[in-house]
């Protein structure tokens, strides 16, 4: 029997350990290798990328929104200030589960479904890292719950910023206008410049002197690095460069004027305008019904919009700018100047007035306001003074309707005024073209009786009825009107659009029959000079709302109140050296020498009774005070 032994070969094992041991130390050594360059691409070769990233996970650049430019009066009372709102707002990179943080916040304070449908809105707009608000004006007692859970919601805070106030609420609504939230409408609108401008703002212009001088009053926004923690709370700014704040208005608006026109005004619908005769700055401005412009400064909601917009007496809408109503004898200052200008009249002329008047061939009676007429021998005075209509039916059949056109497009009919304010309507004074093209139909004499009336056809806004009368107190000097008086203190010069030319003794007669329409004791607005220690001039006028029939007369008790007619007043004081003029509507108020004129007799009393300067300053600073206290 053989055995095979196998025998230790030291040799043999030390030279395989050494072969295993060098491929190990090779494996090593690669991987080491491997490693070093990792180690040198990352802090040398790509150092200053990652540097960089490292950096935007923990510093973040923040806009800082301007603040809004305020609005003053003339006399330096506040009209739009900017106030602290606490909001809470969202990063959504902060956030693990967004839902489930929406569910948590509305257990700890009011959220319901518009304030989330909103916030999603805002979600899809924002830039990475920004944070997006959910709810704004949050309470102190909402803070402190926001706070005790802080640990609980990751992504989420309070944020401070100024928002937009109007301390005298429905005063100037109509004027100063309101600003809201930033919708996706502005948004559709928004350039690439205007998208850099409006970063870290929530709100834009909507209304107004708001709108109007959105440019102005936004300001350029800034911004700031700031150093955050892993829940993005800022711990502290690196660098921070400053917004830069919008500009600040002055107007010619004045409170107490305002204040005085609408107390005047009353619970009517209405509006009334007055300006500076020698500079055209529009001194009041009042459409009513009216509104809190604060309800729209964060986003209305939809129980107050509805109850706005739903209302009969639709407060939303500006009558002074936008209602354009049949402007009726208030024309007819205009109408005789134009009249004498052309020659068709002469402070001679006279016709009879037996309360109507027929044009040649015509079976059709154009009847006078009052059914037995004003007397055989009617002249320009007598006619201004009593409103007397076959007067000027009988200049118009005499005149024609491209003349009336003519003197009517120069004091500013049928178009708009300039006004610094936006969505203004320019009315309607017809042309023979107009009536062509927008009815199809010939200019027929008619029209004519119709148009020198403020009837018919024509329609004009309160505000051009004031422009009209402050350029017949300067005796044809036609101004732009001008809300802004100046811009960060710098003074806005009066802009003079064009002179209506006229000889002096036509001026004379317009004016002698306007005081007398006040101070005649068959004037038809003597209420508008009623114990007033100077002189003013005006004129009434009534305008149709419904039709009546050939035959019938107006029956007040048998129409609908809103089918009544709208009462007119316009008028300028003192007649010696005019200061300011003024233009009164009041809705179905019927007549316009008893509901009118006083409103206005009231906006001249108020003005031209103002007390030494350093009294006026008394009575700002008095007004700024009653604002605060509310």
């Amino acid at each position: 029997m053989s055995y095979d032994l196998h025998l230790k070969d030291p040799h043999t094992e030390q030279r395989l350990f050494r072969n295993r041991m060098l491929v190990a130390l090779a494996a090593v050594a690669l991987l080491l290798g491997v490693l070093v360059v990792r180690f040198y691409n990352l802090q040398v070769v790509n150092y200053d990328d990652y540097r960089t990233q490292s950096d935007q996970n923990r510093i973040q650049v923040r806009p800082v929104a301007p603040t809004r430019g305020l609005i003053y009066d003339r006399n330096g009372v506040l009209l739009a200030d900017n106030r602290p709102s606490f909001n809470l707002a969202i990063v959504r990179e902060r956030v693990a589960d967004l839902d489930a943080t929406l569910e948590l916040i509305g257990r700890l304070i009011r959220l319901d479904d518009t304030d989330v449908e909103k916030f999603r809105q805002r979600m899809q707009r924002r830039r990475p890292f920004e944070p997006v608000p959910l709810r704004f004006r949050l309470s102190e007692e909402e803070i402190a719950r926001i706070s005790v859970n802080e640990f609980r919601l990751s992504g989420v805070s309070v944020e401070a910023e100024l928002v937009r106030y109007y301390p005298l609420t429905d005063l100037f609504a109509h004027s100063v206008g309101y600003v809201g939230r930033i919708s996706e409408r502005d948004l559709g609108t928004f350039t690439e410049e205007d998208v850099r401008r409006y970063r870290g703002t929530q709100s834009i212009g909507k209304a107004g002197l708001e709108r109007s001088y959105e440019d102005l009053l936004l300001g350029e926004v800034g911004y700031e690095n700031v150093e955050t923690n892993a829940r993005g709370r800022v711990l502290r700014v690196l660098e921070r460069h400053d917004p830069k704040p919008g500009a600040e208005l002055t107007l010619n608006l004045d409170a107490r004027l305002q204040r005085a026109a609408s107390a005047a005004l009353g619970d009517r619908r209405g509006a009334v305008v007055a300006i500076d005769v020698k500079t055209g700055g529009v001194l009041a401005f009042v459409s009513k019904p009216s509104f809190d412009p604060n309800l729209f400064v964060t986003g209305i909601s939809f129980n107050d919009y509805r109850a706005l917009s739903d209302s009969l007496d639709v407060p939303l809408f500006n009558r002074a700018l936008q209602g354009q109503y049949p402007p009726g004898s208030t024309l007819k200052p205009m109408m005789g100047l134009g009249g004498l200008a052309d020659g068709v009249i002469d402070a001679q002329y006279k016709v009879k007035d037996p309360g109507f008047y027929r044009l040649p061939n015509d079976t059709r009676q154009y009847r006078d306001w009052k059914r037995w007429g004003h007397g055989t021998h009617v002249d320009l005075i007598q006619a201004l003074t009593e409103s007397c209509d076959v007067y000027f039916y009988d200049m118009a059949a005499r005149w024609n309707i491209d003349g009336m056109h003519e003197i009517a497009s120069r004091f500013g009919l049928g178009t708009k005024t300039g006004i610094d304010l936006p969505v203004e309507r320019p009315g309607l004074f017809p042309s023979r073209d107009w009536k062509r093209g927008a009815r199809g139909m010939p200019w027929f004499p008619g029209d004519s009786l119709n148009a020198v009336l403020g009837q018919g056809f024509v329609l004009a806004t309160p505000l051009q009825l004031a422009v009209m009368t402050a350029t017949i107190a300067n005796r044809g000097t036609h101004y732009r009107p001008q809300v802004v008086m100046a811009v960060d203190n710098v003074e806005q010069p009066p802009e003079v659009l064009h002179h209506v030319e006229a000889k002096p003794e036509h001026w004379d007669l317009v004016f002698e029959g306007m005081e007398s329409v006040v101070y005649s004791a068959k004037g038809t607005g003597k209420k508008a000079g009623a114990d007033l220690d100077f002189r003013v001039a005006g004129k009434s006028g009534t305008a149709q709302v419904v039709g009546i029939a050939q035959g019938e007369q107006y029956d007040s008790e048998a129409l609908k109140e809103r089918h009544r007619d709208h009462a007119l007043f316009v008028a300028f004081a003192p007649v010696d050296d005019p200061q300011i003029a003024v233009a009164v509507l009041v809705e179905n108020g019927e007549g316009g020498g008893k509901v009118a004129a006083p409103v206005a007799r009231e906006v001249f009393f108020d003005w031209m009774s103002r007390p030494l300067e350093e009294e006026e300053t008394a009575h700002s600073e008095d007004i700024g005070a009653e604002v605060e206290h509310g």
